[in-house]
């Protein structure tokens, strides 16, 4: 597995964990950062205290894009995957946009429900198809 990737679902399992547990996903990764173990990548820093930091605006986006489906309604999984491919589509340039809807669908393909891949990749292509007008 690419060390982005491993990224990217070390992030996951952070940012769930603080859901399950009700916790800040920044406190938690100082915690994990500290303990360094495993160690924890840079990338994972990134995408951790990114979306934390843009939470607001990902969450609206989340919820405007998932069709029907309410944050608490969602699966864990699933939300936090979404908020990474967010994340990487409006935030991070040096990650093509194509390769931060596989990654999320990936994760959800490994860790959720049959029907989650088709469902995250429905929901990030509708955000990147109005990109521009989102971004301005």
């Amino acid at each position: 597995m690419a060390a982005r990737s491993k990224a990217r679902k070390r992030a996951l399992d952070i940012l769930f964990e603080c859901d399950a547990r009700d916790l800040m996903p920044t406190d938690l990764l100082d915690e994990r950062i500290v303990a360094a173990d495993p160690p924890v990548n840079e990338y994972t820093v990134l995408l951790v205290r990114g979306i934390t930091e843009h939470i607001g605006r990902i969450d609206e986006l989340l919820v405007t894009y998932a069709q029907g489906w309410s944050l608490d309604r969602m699966p864990a999984v699933d939300r936090n995957a979404l908020r990474i491919g967010i994340y990487e589509i409006m935030y991070v340039d040096d990650v093509p946009d194509a390769v931060a809807i596989s990654e999320a669908m990936n994760l959800v393909r490994d860790l959720s429900t049959d029907e989650s891949p088709a469902y995250v990749n429905g929901v990030l292509g509708n955000i990147l198809r109005n990109k521009p007008a989102l971004s301005a």
